[in-house]
């Protein structure tokens, strides 16, 4: 893989071949030209950007509809520079399935996006703080609204709690008055902003769906919004609540073995994510939905921590740092 940044503005991160390890990656700065946008299009200077699992996959090739080379890059917090005359000057946010795969992306100085996806960042979220939310605020929102959204009455259980996307989905579902439990597969205590309190299982030494079911008398979880896919794929099914769903984003195998009877019995549904298909034009719908919750601080950005925002020249240990499984939020900042 060789990602080539631009010594001088503009600086890009541009891939144009697969490699099976980060570590090997070679990181060189190159001179590229200012983009040039065109009808019904701006010019957006970026400021901070997130690096998302999803990023660093397609960065090893892992992403088959991906357009080679690319600039990578779905999240994006910056400034429009160029454009209508009513956004110049317009500080804004933003994220969407097909920057970095199929066009070029955030992780760049400059970044041409379509004018439908302009969306001014909160005005209390500083340009990190807003470049954080992206790809896991619209998983999160997504997940749950394609599950028939989170009621005040629902058990909501997130597989995967500590996760980017797993923190947005507690967010979420405690500001709706839900009763949310939380796994994963250590001690780690619960990361990340919460509205109401949340229960968290260890499913390492403790069996989480047997207790989620005691714990809720018998009745088990409404939601799963299972964010790892199969390795806790029987535990969320075991776990599920009569007429309960299931929401998947992602997976390590893609085979698993299903219960059909209990399937049917239990009148489940199951939901699969892929954001790859939302845009930035459609993540800008969902930004509206919730921009007024983080301008009310109902809603938090990820706490950005200063060692894990890198300078293009640090790329590479940026994109290590989240196939690591880092829990800091990593920006790349240009």
């Amino acid at each position: 893989m060789n990602f080539q940044l631009d010594a001088t503005a503009p600086k890009a991160l541009s891939m144009s071949q697969t490699s099976p390890d980060l570590d090997h990656l070679l990181i060189e700065i190159v001179e590229t030209g200012i983009p040039r946008p065109g009808p019904g299009q701006v010019l957006v200077e970026v400021v901070a950007a997130g690096v998302n699992p999803s990023d660093v996959k397609g960065a090893l090739g892992h992403m088959p509809q991906a357009v080679w080379p690319r600039i990578p890059g779905r999240d994006f917090a910056g400034i429009v520079r160029e454009g209508p005359s009513r956004m110049i000057g317009l500080e804004i946010w933003g994220g969407g399935g097909e920057l970095g795969i199929t066009r070029d992306g955030s992780h760049a100085r400059w970044m041409v996006l379509d004018e439908r996806a302009v969306r001014a960042k909160p005005s209390n979220l500083t340009m990190e703080e807003a470049a954080s939310a992206g790809v896991p605020f619209i998983t999160a929102h997504e997940g749950l609204r394609e599950a028939g959204g989170v009621q005040p009455t629902d058990v909501v259980l997130v597989c995967g709690g500590n996760g980017k996307v797993g923190q947005a989905v507690i967010q979420l579902a405690t500001m709706a008055g839900a009763r949310v439990f939380a796994v994963e597969y250590n001690d780690q205590p619960l990361l990340g902003h919460t509205n109401g309190p949340v229960e968290m299982f260890n499913s390492g030494t403790q069996d989480a769906a047997a207790l989620l079911l005691e714990k809720t008398g018998g009745h088990g979880a409404d939601i799963v919004f299972n964010t790892v896919g199969s390795p806790y794929f029987e535990i969320a099914n075991r776990a599920m609540a009569k007429q309960a769903r299931q929401v998947f984003i992602s997976t390590f195998d893609r085979a698993v073995p299903f219960d059909i009877f209990n399937f049917f019995r239990g009148r489940h549904k199951y939901v699969g994510i892929d954001t790859l298909a939302l845009s930035s034009v459609d993540g800008a719908r969902i930004f509206d939905k919730l921009k007024p919750k983080f301008e009310e601080r109902l809603l938090r950005p990820f706490p950005i921590n200063p060692d894990a925002c890198y300078g293009f020249g640090d790329a590479a240990k940026a994109y290590a740092s989240v196939l690591r499984g880092t829990t800091n939020r990593v920006l790349l900042r240009p």
